[in-house]
């Protein structure tokens, strides 16, 4: 399903976790560093400094630590299950996925004949008309085969009640349009890769001319780029609302059968379907009349071999990790197998690892003192939209009407996924990969007509990260994530404050960030604001922007303040909140000062230290064009700049590289 999924971060690098301090990692500290200078640095130097980041990853950090060890605990779940011939069930499929994903020998055997009728539907295309049904066809394994439009099922952003298909641009290979249209050097020889890359995958397929085949599909891919909107103006909600009849969407792109499509992707006699953006849709059905056939069919024949290469064999698994590991993210080596492995298991039957995961790891104790960490962040959240100078009493109405409808779910699920309907056969790598994609397919498809599933969970619990949800108005914090340095139920609460609180007051900051600010209590697109608010609101994020847009991370490669705004919004004010909300626990007594930090003090230093990382340069460049999320160092400085409260913990003063004079520091929620 689609759905705005708001996440806390990138994901925790490469050492385990040790702390002193009640939860502060001085061993991490750089004292040659002055926090008035940079907190980043001064927080995490002396690991930024010695760590090397392992070959076979291109980033590393503190939320990398946190996902190795989940899905380390995944692996000796997922093995288990694998070891144990005699299980039923949910732990019968498991076993035979990762048993037949793990069986190298018997992938060898059968090379591309997995795939042969799947290439065989491609070269029998004659016309314009069956390209565009097997287009259609296609959408089931959408999210496997990237293809040049994708169909889906969301909830009615205007009708939150309620599911509305809708259809969207895609069909894009490398991370974003800049990749195919910038005249900057590195995305000109990200080009270049691609094209030996698309040659290699014609070459290895025994296509004749591959190189022509890689220059042409390129060309058509660029074509298509061009056409799209980019990721700032895709960031309206707004603007990706257009909700029309299958009669009006054969006006907009005319020339093409779109009864047949819709058929086709398994959900006729829609009455109403989303058009994401019109425009493309307009676009890309010229194109689909205009480009050469056999362009198009070798465009399908590229994707559909790249979609389901990891699944076959090492040729082809090294020919995409060449492109898409090597030239895209930096990476050295090809990840252990077991870990591609793991990743599969848990991407067709997640829930399955969740269940037997939060039985294992995740205790009732952790989730109160969860649910009182985030009942204290939301009785702050209140008190500052009180507080807010900016905004009118009518709109802060509205504001505390929106946040006394926010849904929390913390941990795991009520009611976990059924996966009864789903096949896995342990000599059928390819086939099982098609069906898990079918089938969450086929269970989008099926909500069509039915209310809301308010209880539905969009992330596994052994997943490391968090999300706000509009259309829900709800924040959602994984087991996983509930764990240190973000969360120790026995480290210092400034630490704690710092650290999950922050990641709580973020995902909150999400409902009302400029995304998320567009829609209502109940999850609807509508606007509760006065005329004067929203403008004295965009002042001042605005002012974000310009601060954003001022950092270069990699040489001649600055932030895109607009591309980040709304998780900018979501780590200024979630720092802020969670501050106030440390303050709160408080209950009026003093922290105490703790070998010679004073409560404040550890309350930033928790913050600074889960932005710990690094990341490969081209990964980095891939972030920086594609990635709504700053890079960790402008996250952990971008926000701690702004508060008042870490210029006066810190004694920052004119001078300093952190200084900024008060009344120029944004404060928004």
């Amino acid at each position: 399903m689609k759905l705005k999924v708001l996440a806390a971060a990138l994901i925790l690098s490469g050492q385990v976790w040790a702390a002193g301090y009640g939860g502060v990692a001085v061993q991490n500290f750089d004292k040659t560093v002055r926090v008035q200078d940079d907190i980043y640095r001064a927080v995490n130097g002396t690991w930024l400094d010695s760590y090397e980041i392992p070959a076979a990853e291109s980033w590393a950090g503190a939320f990398k630590d946190l996902r190795d060890l989940s899905e380390s605990r995944s692996r000796e779940l997922i093995e288990s299950a694998a070891a144990d011939k005699h299980a039923a069930g949910d732990q019968a499929k498991i076993g035979a996925l990762y048993r037949g994903f793990m069986d190298e020998a018997a992938i060898e055997k059968q090379g591309l004949l997995p795939l042969r009728d799947d290439i065989r539907s491609i070269s029998l295309i004659s016309n314009r008309g069956e390209l565009f049904g097997l287009v259609a066809k296609w959408q089931d394994r959408a999210g496997q085969i990237r293809l040049p439009l994708a169909f889906s099922v969301s909830v009615d952003a205007k009708d939150a009640k309620s599911y509305l298909a809708e259809l969207e641009q895609s069909g894009l290979a490398m991370p974003d349009r800049d990749y195919y249209l910038s005249k900057d050097p590195r995305f000109v020889k990200a080009r270049a890769a691609y094209q030996a890359h698309l040659q290699q995958v014609f070459t290895l397929a025994g296509y004749a001319q591959p190189a022509k085949r890689a220059a042409k599909v390129l060309a058509l891919e660029t074509k298509i780029a061009q056409i799209q909107r980019d990721k700032v103006q895709n960031r309206d909600p707004q603007k990706r609302y257009n909700k029309m009849s299958p009669a009006q969407l054969a006006k907009l792109a005319p020339g093409l059968d779109w009864h047949g499509f819709l058929a086709g992707a398994g959900a006729k006699d829609l009455p109403q379907l989303n058009i994401a953006q019109p425009e493309y849709l307009s676009a890309l059905a010229v194109l689909l009349k205009k480009e050469p056939l056999i362009n198009w069919q070798d465009y399908l024949v590229a994707h559909l071999l790249d979609g389901y290469s990891n699944y076959l064999s090492k040729a082809w698994v090294d020919a995409k990790f060449e492109f898409y590991g090597k030239a895209l993210t930096g990476a050295k080596e090809q990840q252990p197998r077991w870990k591609r492995g793991v990743r599969l298991v848990e991407g067709s039957l997640g829930e399955v690892v969740g269940k037997e995961y939060v039985a294992r790891y995740f205790s009732e104790q952790d989730k109160a003192k969860a649910q009182e960490l985030v009942s204290n962040l939301m009785k702050a959240y209140s008190q500052s939209i009180d507080g807010l100078s900016w905004m009118g009493p009518e709109t802060k109405l509205a504001a505390r009407d929106k946040l006394s409808k926010y849904s929390l779910k913390i941990g795991y699920p009520d009611q976990w996924r059924d996966y009864g309907g789903l096949d896995i056969a342990e000599d059928d790598l390819l086939g099982n990969v098609k069906r898990a994609v079918r089938f969450e397919y086929a269970r989008d498809l099926a909500r069509l007509g039915k209310p809301v599933d308010r209880k539905e969970w969009f992330m596994t619990p052994q997943t490391v990260n968090a999300y706000y949800n509009p259309n829900m108005n709800e924040i959602v914090f994984p087991a996983a994530i509930l764990q240190p340095p973000f969360f120790d139920p026995k480290a210092d609460d400034a630490v704690n404050y710092g650290g999950i609180g922050a990641v709580i007051g973020h995902e909150i900051s999400h409902g009302f960030d400029d995304q998320g600010s567009q829609f209502d209590g109940d999850g609807n697109l509508r606007n509760w604001w006065t005329a004067e608010d929203r403008a004295r609101f965009t002042a001042l994020t605005n002012k974000l922007v310009a601060q954003f847009d001022a950092y270069e991370p990699l040489p001649g490669k600055h932030i895109n303040g607009k591309l980040t705004l709304g998780e900018n919004i979501a780590d200024l004010s979630g720092l802020q909140v969670a501050y106030k909300a440390y303050q709160v626990s408080l209950g009026g007594q003093p922290a105490p000062v703790i070998d010679g930090m004073t409560g404040d003090q550890r309350f930033f230093y928790g913050f600074a230290q889960i932005w710990r990382g690094k990341e490969r340069e081209a990964f980095l460049l891939s972030r920086l064009a594609s990635d709504p999320h700053s890079p960790d160092a402008f996250r952990a400085i971008g926000a701690s700049i702004n508060s008042d409260a870490f210029q006066k913990a810190f004694d920052v003063k004119p001078g300093d590289k952190m200084y900024k004079p008060e009344d120029q520091r944004i404060r928004i929620w």
